[in-house]
């Protein structure tokens, strides 16, 4: 088990190198110049030489990227060209709206859609067989953003009198502002380390802040912001999701030890439960690996849509403005998320499935 888990941690640093080169080449590539997205575009050029040069975009591109490797190995990010403000300040207020919003997601994607997959399969072909397919092959034909602008339309406009009338952009509302937990607890902590940078980024995931910080209005508040891009975010994985449990169960539903399990007069929730459903995991635990980095690259256009200020909104008005910090060190971040993710996966297959473990 170890040395299995050593041997994907080992095969995941060449992917993150691969993403952060590819992502710095590329972003160099677009067409357009920094200077004059940040300057505007009457820069005269002796302007942009002088900007460029004290950016260090003269310099070869191999050049660049040894010095970008080099800052980064110590924990530098470098500095935003738009904003000059160190890329890290910046990843602790985006990165944890994209957290929240991302695992709101995938939480709503598997708690809908697992049952129903089990549900359809241990159905096939009754009415809410086909209703449960039907369902999951409209939630993938729909665009995110579309659908976004449509749950907004409808729970903030057509129900906006009602009960149900669901706020349709922002994180919170006006005037409600969330404490930090840490001041809460009366905790002094340096504005600088790790411990400040740690506490700073739970205290700007609002809904976990409030629950640690017992504040249940600035709570509900922001669960209700998070409602509507959520479950826009969570729609395609948990079609996806829906479908491959059935494939998976029905697959297994059909094997020999299962119908021993019911000639031997098992009760039938216990045969689907213990022995059909956890043989059944290993292919849906793939699915939703995959669909949690989809879900995270998925927010660039959520958080468009509903107006949130998180990693998505950052790297798609950066790369209007050519700021290459913001670019480079935000996709790294995601392109760690999305492996992390994939490695936990893996590892998760040494527990659903010995045989693995004796690899």
């Amino acid at each position: 088990m170890v040395q299995y888990s050593i041997r994907r941690i080992v095969a995941s640093i060449p992917v993150v190198f691969g993403v952060l080169l590819v992502t710095f080449a590329l972003a160099r590539l677009i067409p357009g110049d920094p200077c004059r997205s940040i300057l505007g575009e009457r820069a005269t050029v002796e302007t942009c030489e002088r900007f460029n040069e004290e950016k260090g975009f003269n310099d070869p591109i191999p050049v660049q990227f040894g010095i970008y490797m080099s800052d980064l190995a110590k924990g530098d990010f470098g500095n935003s060209i738009r904003f000059n403000r160190p890329i890290t300040q910046i990843l602790i207020e985006r990165l944890p709206l994209t957290m929240e919003l991302s695992l709101a997601a995938v939480i709503i994607a598997i708690c809908v859609a697992i049952p129903l997959g089990v549900i359809s399969a241990t159905n096939r072909n009754s009415p809410i067989d086909v209703v449960t397919m039907i369902g999951a092959n409209i939630g993938v034909s729909m665009p995110v953003f579309w659908l976004g602008l449509m749950l907004a339309f409808f729970f903030s406009l057509v129900l906006k009198d009602t009960p149900f009338a669901l706020p349709p952009t922002g994180r919170l509302s006006a005037g409600v502002s969330p404490i930090p937990f840490f001041e809460v607890y009366g905790w002094e902590i340096p504005e600088s380390g790790i411990i400040y940078t740690i506490t700073t980024f739970i205290s700007n995931m609002y809904i976990l802040n409030s629950v640690l910080s017992f504040d249940w209005t600035v709570f509900w508040d922001a669960v209700k912001h998070m409602i509507l891009p959520a479950v826009a975010l969570s729609t395609i994985p948990m079609a996806i999701i829906a479908r491959m449990t059935r494939s998976s169960m029905l697959e297994v539903l059909g094997l020999d030890y299962v119908r021993t399990a019911r000639a031997k007069g098992l009760p039938r929730r216990k045969v689907i439960m213990k022995h059909a459903f956890r043989n059944a995991l290993l292919p849906v635990v793939t699915i939703i690996g995959l669909q949690m980095g989809l879900v995270l690259s998925g927010a660039v256009l959520t958080e468009t849509v509903f107006g949130l200020a998180g990693v998505g909104l950052a790297v798609f008005e950066a790369i209007t403005a050519r700021d290459f910090p913001i670019i480079q060190g935000f996709v790294l971040v995601i392109a760690i998320g999305y492996v992390t993710i994939n490695l936990l996966v893996d590892l998760s297959y040494a527990f659903l499935d010995p045989r693995i473990r004796l690899d």
